[in-house]
C-alpha cells in the first residue's frame, strides 16, 4: 500500500461508473439539445442544430425564466453567506464538548429531506402561522408571505445554508488564532477584526460556499415548487414540465445546458472575483486600494464597533432559527387534529396520523423500495470509494488532484441534467430496468461525499502498522485485512451512514426516474404535497427528521460530529 503509480488503477472502477451513468446521460442532454426537431418519434439528427436554443431564447417567458432563476440563486447565495459567517464563527468558538451539538443543529437539516424542510416554511409563512402572528403583534397588516419570490429564496436558504457554513468553517477553523489576538491587542474592535482579518482570510471558503450554494440553488425546482405554489416558476420547473409532461426533450435539454453554461460562467466570475480581493495568494499587488478621509471613517467604524455585536448575535440566532425552527414546526403539526397539513394554527393533539401512515400499504411500500435504493446505493458507493481513496491518497502521479477533481465533478454540475439525460437513456434502452438507472444515478451523487469521507480516513492510518506486518511476511489481503481495514472501521461506519441519508432523502434527480410501479417515499410525499395537503405528510416528514436525528446520535458514536466533517 506504499505510494506507487500503479495505484492509480484502483480509481478506474469509480472512473467507469461515471461515464457510464454521469458522462453518458450529460452526454445525452447535450445531444438532444441540437436537435432540429422538438418531435417526441422524431429521429435523432447527428447534425447539430441551434432550433432549440432559438426558440428558448426567443421566447419572452423562458428567458425571463432562465434570468429570474440566476437572480434567485445568487441571491440565495448572498442570503446565505450572511447568516453563515455568524454561525461558522459560533462553531469554531464552541468549547469541544459541545461542538457535537453545535454542528447537529446544521448536520440535521442538511440530511433531511428537502420537502421537509419545504414544508416547515410553508407552515412558518402561513396566513395564521407564526411569522404573520408576530406581524399582527406589532400592529401589521395581515399579508401571505407565500406563493413568492420572498418565500421561494427563503426556503432555497434554509436547504443551502448548511453547506455555507460548512465551507466557512473549514477555513475559519483552521485560521491562527494569535492573528486576532494582536489584532485585538492593537485596539481592533469586533468589527475591524472581523473585516481586516477574519474576513480576508476566509474568502477561499466564502469562494467555495458561493459556488455551491449558487449552483445548487439555481438548479433546484421542490421548493419553489412547493413554496411557490406554481407562482413563481424556475428554469428547473420548467426542465421537469416540458420532459415529462410535454416529453418534449429538446427543448429540456436545452434549457438544462443553458443552465450549465450559467453555472460555469457564474463560477468564474465568483473565482476572479474572489481572486482579486485575495491578491498574497497569487503574490500579485492589489488592484483596488479603498480609503476615506479620517472624519468620516472615525464615526463609521465606532457605530459598526457598537453595531456590531447587536448584529452578529441577531444573525446569528436568525440562522439557528431558519434552520431548525421549521423542522419543530412539521414536528408540531404531524399531531396536530387538522386535515390540512398546511394549518399552522393548534387545533387539538392527535396520534392519528402516524396511525394512517403505519397502515398505509402505499406508504410501506415505497419506503421499502427507498431502503433497498439506499442499501444498494451505499454498497456500490463504498465498493468503488474505498479504492479510489487510495487511489487518491497513495498513487504517484502529477495528475492526482486532476483526478481527484474530476470524481467530485458530479456535485458541480446541475443534477436535472443528470436526472433527464438517464430518463432519455431509460427510454432508448428499455432493456435496462428503471431500479438500476435511478441506483446507477443515486451512486453518482452519493459516491463523491463518500469518497471525501474516505479519503480523508485514508490519509490518516498508520502506515507503520502496514510496514510492519509486510516486514513479518504478511501478504497484502492480509494486510488490509487484519491491519487497514480495522482502522478504517469507523471511517466507512460513518460514510455508509452519511451515504444512506443522502440517497434515502434524494428528490430532485429521482423524480425524473420513478415510475408508478417504482416510486421512493420522498417522491410520494413531494407528489402529495403538490397536490394534496393532507396531514399525514408531516406525520412522515416528522419520521424523516426522527430518523436523520437517529442515525447522526450513531455516527456521532463512532466519531464526533466535528471531527466528520473536519474529516
Amino acid at each position: 500500500m506504499n505510494s506507487s503509480p500503479r495505484a492509480g488503477w484502483l480509481a478506474l472502477p469509480y472512473g467507469l461508473w461515471l461515464l457510464a451513468a454521469f458522462a453518458a446521460p450529460l452526454g445525452a442532454v447535450a445531444l438532444l439539445s441540437v436537435q432540429e426537431s422538438s418531435e417526441m418519434f422524431a429521429p435523432l439528427s447527428l447534425a447539430p442544430s441551434g432550433a432549440q436554443y432559438a426558440e428558448l431564447l426567443g421566447d419572452r417567458f423562458y428567458v425571463r425564466v432562465f434570468l429570474n432563476t440566476i437572480w434567485l440563486g445568487l441571491g440565495v447565495a448572498a442570503a446565505s453567506a450572511v447568516l453563515a459567517y455568524p454561525l461558522a464563527l459560533w462553531l469554531t468558538r464552541l468549547p469541544p464538548r459541545w461542538k457535537p451539538l453545535g454542528f447537529a443543529v446544521v448536520l440535521v437539516p442538511l440530511l433531511t429531506n428537502v420537502v421537509v424542510r419545504s414544508l416547515g416554511i410553508i407552515l412558518l409563512l402561513a396566513p395564521r402561522g407564526i411569522v404573520s402572528g408576530i406581524g399582527q403583534a406589532l400592529g401589521l397588516p395581515p399579508t401571505n408571505l407565500l406563493f413568492g419570490w420572498f418565500a421561494v429564496g427563503l426556503s432555497l436558504t434554509q436547504v443551502f445554508l448548511p453547506y455555507m457554513v460548512l465551507a466557512l468553517y473549514d477555513v475559519l477553523d483552521g485560521q491562527d488564532k494569535r492573528l486576532e489576538e494582536a489584532a485585538a491587542g492593537l485596539g481592533a474592535g469586533p468589527a475591524m477584526r472581523f473585516l481586516r482579518v477574519i474576513l480576508p482570510l476566509s474568502l477561499p471558503g466564502l469562494r467555495a460556499g458561493l459556488t455551491v450554494t449558487f449552483l445548487m440553488a439555481s438548479t433546484a425546482y421542490v421548493s419553489a415548487t412547493l413554496v411557490g405554489g406554481r407562482k413563481v416558476w424556475v428554469s428547473g420547473m420548467v426542465v421537469l414540465k416540458e420532459g415529462m409532461e410535454i416529453l418534449n426533450y429538446p427543448l429540456a435539454a436545452a434549457l438544462a445546458m443553458m443552465m450549465l453554461g450559467a453555472s460555469v460562467v457564474v463560477t468564474i466570475l465568483i473565482g476572479r472575483s474572489i481572486g482579486m480581493l485575495t491578491p498574497w495568494v497569487t503574490g500579485r499587488a492589489p488592484r483596488l486600494r479603498l480609503s476615506m478621509p479620517p472624519g468620516v471613517r472615525r464615526p463609521l467604524v465606532m457605530v459598526a464597533e457598537a453595531a456590531a455585536p447587536i448584529l452578529s448575535r441577531f444573525l446569528l440566532v436568525l440562522a439557528i432559527g431558519v434552520l431548525i425552527f421549521p423542522l419543530l414546526l412539521v414536528a408540531v403539526a404531524s399531531v396536530n387534529d387538522t386535515p390540512q397539513a398546511t394549518v399552522a394554527q393548534f387545533v387539538g393533539f392527535t396520534w392519528k396520523w402516524y396511525g394512517m401512515v403505519l397502515q398505509n400499504e402505499r406508504y410501506l411500500s415505497d419506503a421499502w423500495v427507498s431502503v433497498q435504493l439506499a442499501l444498494s446505493c451505499v454498497a456500490i458507493s463504498l465498493a468503488i470509494a474505498l479504492p479510489a481513496s487510495f487511489a487518491l491518497v497513495r498513487a504517484g502521479f502529477k495528475g492526482r488532484e486532476v483526478l481527484g477533481a474530476a470524481l467530485m465533478l458530479p456535485l458541480a454540475l446541475p443534477g436535472i441534467a443528470i436526472g433527464l439525460g438517464m430518463l432519455r437513456l431509460l427510454q432508448w434502452f428499455t432493456a435496462l430496468p428503471p431500479f438500476m438507472g435511478v441506483l446507477a444515478v443515486h451512486v453518482v451523487l452519493v459516491a463523491p461525499f463518500m469518497l471525501a469521507l474516505l479519503r480523508a480516513s485514508v490519509a490518516g492510518l498508520d502506515r507503520t502498522l502496514e510496514e510492519a506486518a509486510s516486514g513479518l511476511g504478511a501478504p497484502p489481503a492480509r494486510v488490509f485485512r487484519k491491519v487497514i481495514l480495522p482502522q478504517l472501521g469507523p471511517g466507512i461506519a460513518v460514510a455508509c451512514v452519511i451515504g444512506f441519508l443522502l440517497s434515502f432523502g434524494e428528490v430532485t434527480v429521482t423524480a425524473f426516474l420513478t415510475t408508478a410501479r417504482l416510486q421512493t417515499l420522498p417522491v410520494r410525499i413531494y407528489a402529495e404535497s403538490t397536490f394534496s395537503l393532507e396531514n399525514t405528510v408531516n406525520a412522515i416528514s416528522t419520521i424523516f427528521i426522527l430518523m436523520t436525528v437517529a442515525m447522526l446520535v450513531l455516527v456521532n458514536r463512532f466519531m464526533p460530529l466535528d471531527r466528520v466533517w473536519k474529516r
